[in-house]
């Protein structure tokens, strides 16, 4: 059952993690019944309920007649612009056997867990899993675990359980796996087995993950960029590993306060105009519907920042932040670009407690001026 639309809201949906428990429990019936369901239910962690289509079910037969269960979950992440919208998650089940060193035991059950096609292996420490391991979260395992006990797996049986995601390795590619050590395909996340749409819960925990990753390298300096041009202006700028690039998108004040509680000693702060211009505005949440530009804010911040005020008077009409300092340009004033960057790294050093480094980077990834402290 998908979370119900509601007039004028986005339309929830369900995580990876979720979509997995699911597909597990479908593989498991159809191995204790020999006949696949067309339709399971599963708890999730809040106490909640959700029930989900079995889109597709197979009875494998290996070479010594061993059998398997494979069954298929299409998840539907609701609104949300989510790479895996769409995606199949599927569950391998079988009575357990002789199973590869990288099959990993789930806590206090008998299920042993395995990444199967599609799915991603751990290679850098700072993740919530151990190096090695599939890239699935405890939460989705835990609610794999408890799908299964709920379906009537008896304590002390074992079954494996091989999760994989057709597809899946050309799909992680559009995301920060590879950054985050995640090789080989996807991960298997949710915290809650729900997923928001636009989510500032799933942008703030990757921001916290690329953090933790970027810590556990022994990386003191962190990049934290707007968006991917911002990021390539600011790599090509400085000697540094890519795993000091948190991409931040629009949470300034949340990224600013996470790096200094990880311990960063420097941050190298990269974005584009109207994103740098809402730093200086000192706007926490720069993203259009938590702070909207206003012309007329941004134009009194250059009157502040010694625009004379018959200048600012003509940008009063601008459009758009971009217009503002084409017309700043135009008018000989294009380097009051650079009092707003050092307005910017004012205020992001007051946020942080840091040495902070601020990037005006223009379209194609060239830089336009650099703010540091003397």
């Amino acid at each position: 059952m998908t979370p119900g639309r509601r007039k004028n809201r986005l339309r929830s949906g369900f995580t990876t993690g979720a979509c997995a428990a699911a597909a597990a429990r479908a593989g498991y019936e159809f191995m204790l019944t020999g006949t696949a369901p067309a339709r399971v239910e599963i708890p999730f962690p809040a106490g909640d309920r959700h029930s989900f289509e079995v889109a597709r079910a197979a009875r494998l037969c290996g070479p010594g007649g061993e059998k398997s269960f494979v069954t298929g979950i299409i998840k539907d992440a609701g609104d949300d612009p989510d790479v895996t919208n769409g995606a199949e998650i599927t569950a391998t089940v079988w009575p357990w056997r002789e199973l590869p060193e990288t099959a990993v035991l789930i806590p206090h059950s008998g299920i042993t867990i395995l990444a199967g096609n599609g799915v991603g292996r751990v290679s850098k420490p700072g993740l919530a899993v151990p190096v090695g391991e599939p890239a699935i979260n405890p939460v989705p395992r835990r609610m794999i675990a408890a799908a299964l006990i709920e379906a009537g797996l008896e304590p002390g049986k074992r079954i494996a359980v091989e999760i994989s995601v057709p597809n899946g390795e050309e799909l992680a590619k559009k995301t920060l796996n590879h950054r985050l050590g995640i090789i080989g395909g996807l991960s298997i996340l949710g915290t809650t087995g729900i997923v928001r749409p636009v989510s500032a819960a799933a942008w703030t925990a990757t921001i916290t993950a690329s953090m933790n990753v970027a810590r556990a390298a022994g990386i003191s300096e962190v990049i934290l960029a707007t968006g991917r041009t911002s990021e390539k202006g600011a790599f090509a700028a400085l000697d540094l590993p890519e795993e000091a690039g948190v991409m931040m998108g629009d949470y300034l004040e949340f990224a600013l306060k996470e790096a200094a509680s990880h311990g960063f000693k420097k941050i190298h702060l990269a974005g584009m105009w109207a994103k740098i211009l809402k730093a200086a505005l000192e706007i926490p949440q720069t993203h259009v519907r938590n702070g909207v530009l206003e012309v007329a804010d941004a134009v009194n911040i250059l009157v502040k920042l010694g625009l004379p005020r018959a200048e600012a008077a003509r940008l009063r009409d601008s459009n758009t932040a971009r217009e503002i300092l084409t017309r700043l340009d135009i008018n000989g004033r294009g380097r009051m670009a650079e009092a707003v960057c050092d307005r910017a790294r004012e205020y992001a050093a007051r946020v942080s407690g840091l040495e902070v480094n601020v990037y005006l980077v223009e379209s194609g990834g060239r830089i336009r001026c650099r703010s540091s402290r003397s």
